[in-house]
């Protein structure tokens, strides 16, 4: 029998456990969309993003105590990476004329195929529907375009993310409208 799965915020002590559900997320799932040297790369422009935890914008899915997956949204311009990786920009979005931002979106692979990413995607959603964002944006990999896309979200352009080595990561930013609450 499955355990069901719950969703909360995701909290300071969680890190540790969120950076090794990102790791085995890269190593076991990105290799089916992605040769060795891109995945390697990966890790320079994925990762976890503690601001959106700080945020309160970071939720954790689990499956009785494990950690399921992670993910969340942010209402900051930065449209991916993690707390290592080049670029950022904390600048506030503007909810009537930007679309929030879906980050960070990892499943562990032990629970791929459960409704863990909907469930993420679902609650960011809704919560920045609720700050007055009426679209959501995201650079999916390759990976998770998938997901995405069966989740309503459309291509807006494929695009490349180049590491310090000169390793070019392929992603594409997808984009969703959402209801705001009447």
């Amino acid at each position: 029998m499955d355990t069901a799965l719950t969703i909360r915020l995701a909290l300071e002590a969680d890190i540790p456990t969120l950076r090794q559900v990102m790791e085995r997320a890269i190593d076991q799932l990105l290799p089916a969309f992605l040769p060795a040297p891109q995945v390697a790369a990966s890790r320079e422009v994925m990762g976890l993003d503690s601001q959106l935890i700080a945020d309160r914008t970071y939720y954790v899915v689990q499956a009785g105590e494990a950690i399921a997956g992670c993910g969340g949204w942010s209402r900051r311009a930065t449209l991916f990476g993690g707390d290592h990786s080049a670029g950022r920009d904390a600048a506030l979005l503007d909810p009537a004329t930007e679309a929030a931002r879906v980050r960070a979106m990892y499943t562990d692979p032990a629970f791929t195929r459960r409704g863990v990413g909907r469930m993420i995607l679902a609650t960011c959603e809704a919560a920045a529907a609720a700050e007055g964002f009426d679209r959501c944006e995201m650079a999916a990999t390759m990976a998770g375009e998938p997901l995405y896309a069966a989740c309503g979200y459309r291509r807006i352009e494929p695009f490349e993310a180049e590491t310090s080595a000169g390793v070019r990561v392929p992603l594409v930013r997808m984009g969703k409208s959402i209801a705001r609450p009447a």
